[in-house]
């Protein structure tokens, strides 16, 4: 079954051509497209176009669909060519010409954007949720390691003292931004597209104020040509704010990766959370991390492949837009699993307390006696070149203790605000 039916049948080719994966993609769509049918069948009924036991039987089936998905019990059959010919011929076959009417007002265009808006809100709000777990964790073992020291590297060289607290609360307040991005995508798919039809409109009375209450949306696209033009531009702005949770996680996906390696040492984690190799039996391999830090360095091109299904398309709709959900729908699944599995993992992390007891990290402190010179009253450049003096010639005997307020960064203040901040973007 077809929406567009019109009595011709279409050659096979160009049928499982055009039809795609959209069926199975579809499936993830279905809850949605029964909630913003049900929102325009009350609407219909509000205005005079449905009558109120008409309403009544397509309430009462909509909601047998909507269980019926809720248990994965609903399926699109090769017969049809998306969800929302599925719906309309399983209303048609219960309820005669009352399930024909469902479509009055509407298009399939303004159907797949209420759907996919719907989808993304929802996505967001967990995506936003569990960014906040994680970041909640790295606040716990920024707390519970702030005084464990960790070497800190520029350049892949060794720099100056860090610690295990600055480098869990520095990757909680990166989150932060990456909320604001969510917050964003937010805003962007929080306006009802119901109610556009094609693009252009419907000549019906129909109230979009209504829709857009029932839907619970922020707002409504008040232009019809806006409406469709928000295709791409939703997903687009959804796909940028998983870029930038992505980000932050591949990188400190690679972090761990490099940490736990012999050659740094600084973390290691329960045997069980590791894999081993099939041939060297030593083998405790990071495959977790390094599949997020592979699955969120996809993520991350995402926003440019949509870009590029969109950036030459006119107003109006074009069948290139079914293909924005390949990319988004298998993302948003992956960037929820990673950030999960980091969360599940992270917390059974154990850092090594004793890192600075090589003497490879000696010059680590070579800051901290510049310092404590210049407090003494030699000029900065001066002190430099004493310390860097002392360095060549091999008569640097450090100090091992931080002095300075550097790491104040991750004391118990700092960290109330990093939370403050959370929270208000929360």
């Amino acid at each position: 079954m077809k929406l567009w039916d019109k009595g011709f049948s279409t050659d096979k080719k160009i049928d499982i051509f055009t039809v795609g994966n959209d069926r199975e993609l579809d499936l993830v769509l279905a809850k949605y497209d029964v909630i913003g049918s049900l929102a325009h069948a009350r609407m219909l009924q509000r205005i005079g176009l449905l009558s109120k036991e008409e309403f009544s039987a397509v309430e009462q089936e909509i909601h047998k669909i909507l269980e019926s998905i809720k248990k994965g019990k609903f399926t699109i059959e090769d017969s049809f060519e998306d969800v929302h010919s599925k719906v309309e011929f399983m209303l048609t076959e219960k309820l005669g010409d009352t399930g024909k009417k469902i479509h009055t007002a509407r298009s399939r265009n303004d159907q797949v954007l209420v759907d996919v808006h719907l989808y993304l809100k929802e996505e967001l709000h967990d995506l936003k949720k569990l960014t906040k777990d994680f970041f909640d964790l790295l606040i716990e073992l920024s707390k519970k390691y702030k005084k464990v020291l960790l070497p800190g590297y520029t350049h892949f060289q060794v720099a100056m003292p860090s610690s295990f607290g600055m480098w869990f609360s520095a990757y909680a307040e990166s989150l932060i931004d990456d909320v604001y991005f969510i917050n964003a995508a937010y805003k962007v798919v929080d306006q009802n597209p119901l109610g556009s039809a094609a693009g252009y409109g419907s000549s019906f009375p129909i109230d979009r104020e209504d829709t857009t209450t029932s839907l619970e949306f922020e707002t409504l696209k008040y232009n019809s040509v806006a409406a469709q033009m928000s295709r791409g531009k939703a997903e687009k702005s959804v796909a940028f704010a998983m870029s930038s949770v992505a980000g932050t996680l591949s990188k400190f996906a690679y972090d761990i990766c490099l940490y736990m390696s012999q050659n740094f040492g600084f973390v290691s984690f329960p045997d069980e959370l590791t894999t081993g190799s099939s041939i060297m039996p030593h083998k405790k391999n990071p495959d977790v991390f390094e599949l997020i830090r592979g699955k969120c360095n996809k993520i991350q091109a995402l926003p440019y492949e949509l870009t590029l299904i969109t950036n030459n398309l006119p107003s109006g709709y074009h069948r290139d837009l079914q293909l924005l959900k390949e990319g988004l729908i298998p993302a948003i699944q992956n960037l929820k699993a990673s950030l999960e599995m980091f969360t599940y993992s992270l917390q059974n992390i154990r850092v090594n307390e004793h890192i600075l007891d090589d003497s490879k990290y000696d010059y680590l402190f070579s800051v901290e006696e510049v310092n404590e010179l210049v407090q003494k009253g030699t000029p900065f450049r001066d002190a430099y070149k004493i310390v860097g003096k002392k360095i060549a010639q091999g008569d640097f005997k450090p100090q091992k203790e931080v002095k300075h307020t550097h790491l104040g960064s991750v004391g118990n203040l700092a960290l109330k605000e990093i939370v403050k901040k959370m929270d208000k973007a929360f």
